[in-house]
């Protein structure tokens, strides 16, 4: 009789998910070919500025990420805001292992081919396994212009986003029933809901890639700094899992995500 895999719990506030999250997709096959060959092109939004930290960790001579200032659309105790355009970090392209540093995101957009990589991360996800992302922008922003090239092209589309934005409702239907101008009254801005498709990575797919042979998520919510935090069993040889606890150790601590000035409207 097989032995039991030896099961490990893990339990991660939002910003030390994104650090999981982010050494997921640095560790994904597709991402590690368009680094060393390719185009990658990582949005602007929070998890994503972890997911920037990681991929540029591989870079020598790469700059650093300022982190609250690599977003975009973002939910605080305002409600749905925006980053002060004129205080956003650029976004980080790179190509054949150079940053690119003067090129658009939309002139890189444009030259992408299946083989290369574009990042975006979501703000929901319903039981489905689908994605979606607000829209405060009135033509789609960064989202709305890439998406036709994106899917036309069969580009490598990565979501990475975390459990804590898993919503009891499905995103298509949602999305359906909302919009910008639907709206009479708002806390914040006031969006509309995309549905995206893509390789969805949070931290259940992130594990798996770490080295658990399972993960499943079996609590959520927290108190006293531990607001939205994901409580998950990860299973596997003994071996692999002491390799991955080192690393969640490693990981706790993680400073809270902050954000530069936000305009909600």
């Amino acid at each position: 009789m097989a032995k039991e895999k030896e099961k490990i719990l893990i339990a991660l506030t939002p910003s030390e998910s994104k650090r999981v999250i982010a050494k997921g997709v640095k560790n994904l096959k597709e991402v590690q070919r368009a680094l060393k060959q390719g185009t990658i092109i990582i949005g602007l939004g929070t998890t994503n500025a972890y997911v920037a930290e990681e991929i540029l960790s591989e870079l020598s001579g790469a700059k650093k990420i300022d982190k609250p200032r690599y977003a975009a659309g973002v939910i605080t105790e305002k409600g749905t805001c925006v980053a002060a355009k004129e205080e956003r970090e650029k976004e980080v392209i790179i190509k054949n292992g150079m940053v690119s540093r003067e090129e658009s995101i939309e002139d890189a957009i444009e030259e992408l081919s299946a083989e290369d990589v574009f990042i975006k991360g979501a703000n929901a996800l319903d039981a489905y396994g689908n994605a979606g992302i607000l829209l405060a922008h009135a033509t789609g922003g960064t989202i709305g212009s890439a998406i036709g090239t994106v899917m036309a092209r069969g580009v490598n589309f990565i979501i990475p986003v975390g459990i804590e934005k898993m919503i009891p409702y499905s995103i298509t239907a949602a999305a359906k029933r909302v919009g910008k101008e639907r709206f009479y009254k708002s806390v914040g801005k006031p969006v509309g809901l995309m549905p995206v498709h893509g390789k969805v990575i949070t931290e259940i797919e992130a594990l798996r890639i770490l080295g658990a042979e399972d993960a499943f998520p079996i609590g959520a919510g927290g108190v006293a700094g531990g607001e939205g935090s994901v409580v998950i069993c990860a299973a596997g040889i003994e071996e692999k899992m002491e390799e991955l606890m080192t690393l969640i150790t490693q990981i706790k601590g993680e400073a809270q995500v902050k954000v530069v000035h936000v305009e909600c409207g």
